[in-house]
């Protein structure tokens, strides 16, 4: 099991309380991106795409702090760009950690073995370590020689301090089930503590667009991984037993994007950590004023084939509570990679896609610019 047990205890009871209380709409994992700078351009991302004076902002750690006590989602995953840049970033994860939630650093661990004494192990914390296959796939992903390498001399040597450590993968439709198990054998025997894997989302602004997954695509290519890892392998997954079964097509969910809130340099991102389609200045404007009809699977086009674990975990967290005798039968008769299919979402009543990127981007630095009016006549007074 990738998760540890006073983790599955803390979000279980958590969970079990908005459901108690009727909370129809509830965050799980809170997605802080502390900002959007990062040190590598890998050619599947969307999030690095801005002027300068954008990548250049960061959240402030009272900001930070901040968003982690008006969400109160027990997990908070620090992503980005590369958050090991924030200088403050330290703080942000000690204060996370003081109010007993769950902080998880996502990095390229290019920086990790200069910034790693600035951190202490803890049941609170953990290392999410990009990866995204073996030598060959990663390195390609990353579109740069030398960066998987890296990647595992730093995993080993965050192990060797104590740390929990687990993978992050993102696979694309060239992704091979037999290469990506063996990749999963390999990283098992280093000592990895979990295991997350997602489809490639087809980011607007991406410089590749042409190696996305559909979500038949997806379906197959993770059975075949599946396939290949119930054959005595022990492959500890850092997610939901039901969403895996749903990325092997054997579930039919609907996104429940507010189940992972984002909250950006920009504001709480709107609908979700994939889709930045406006902003909210509170979590609270976010929850209320969202139209979450307008997004997800049949709902919209841009949602069409995503399948992402940031969408669809917290649905499979909640079906797991909803039937856990479904939840019992996949963790101990395994994933189904053979028959047929779940039935999938209809896409006739999609609405087309808006493409609104560049309307949020000078939106903003009409933002940045007035700041500094108001700086510099403050300092002039």
């Amino acid at each position: 099991m990738g998760i540890p047990i006073r983790q599955v205890i803390d979000v279980g009871s958590y969970v079990v309380r908005q459901h108690l209380k009727g909370v129809k709409r509830y965050p799980l994992v809170l997605m802080l991106e502390p900002l959007f700078r990062c040190n590598l351009a890998c050619a599947g991302c969307g999030k690095i795409d801005y002027p300068d004076e954008i990548l250049n902002k960061r959240i402030s750690v009272e900001d930070a702090l901040g968003a982690v006590d008006e969400c109160g989602a027990p997990i908070i995953v620090m992503a980005g760009g590369e958050p090991l840049i924030h200088r403050d970033l330290p703080k942000i994860v000690q204060g996370i950690i003081a109010r007993r939630k769950y902080a998880i650093v996502c990095t390229n661990a290019l920086l990790l073995e200069k910034k790693i004494d600035d951190y202490r192990p803890s049941p609170y914390f953990t290392w999410s370590i990009h990866l995204d296959g073996d030598e060959q796939m990663h390195d390609k992903s990353v579109c740069k020689a030398g960066v998987y390498d890296k990647a595992v001399a730093a995993l080993k040597l965050a192990k060797e301090k104590g740390f929990r450590v687990t993978i992050n993968c993102t696979f694309f439709n060239d992704a091979d089930p037999e290469r990506v198990a063996n990749f999963f054998d390999t990283v098992t025997a280093l000592g990895v503590d979990g295991i997350t894997v997602s489809p490639g989302y087809a980011y607007e602004r991406a410089p590749d667009q042409k190696h996305f997954l559909n979500r038949a695509k997806t379906k197959e290519i993770f059975r075949g991984v599946f396939r290949r890892g119930q054959r005595g392998k022990k492959w500890a997954f850092n997610q939901s037993s039901m969403f895996l079964d749903f990325l092997a097509g054997n579930q039919t969910y609907k996104c429940t994007p507010w189940g992972n809130p984002t909250r950006t340099v920009f504001g709480w991102q709107k609908p979700c950590y994939l889709l930045g389609e406006g902003y909210a200045k509170t979590f609270r404007e976010l929850m209320d004023d969202t139209n979450w009809d307008n997004y997800g699977v049949g709902n919209y086009e841009k949602c069409a084939d995503c399948m992402v674990h940031s969408g669809f975990e917290a649905s499979a967290v909640r079906d797991t509570i909803r039937r856990p005798w479904a939840a019992a039968k996949v963790a101990l008769f395994g994933i189904n990679t053979e028959g047929p299919m779940a039935p999938e979402i209809s896409l006739e009543g999609q609405r087309p896609a808006e493409y609104v990127f560049s309307r949020n981007v000078q939106q903003k630095l009409s933002e940045i610019k007035a700041q500094k009016v108001v700086q510099k006549a403050a300092n002039a007074a």
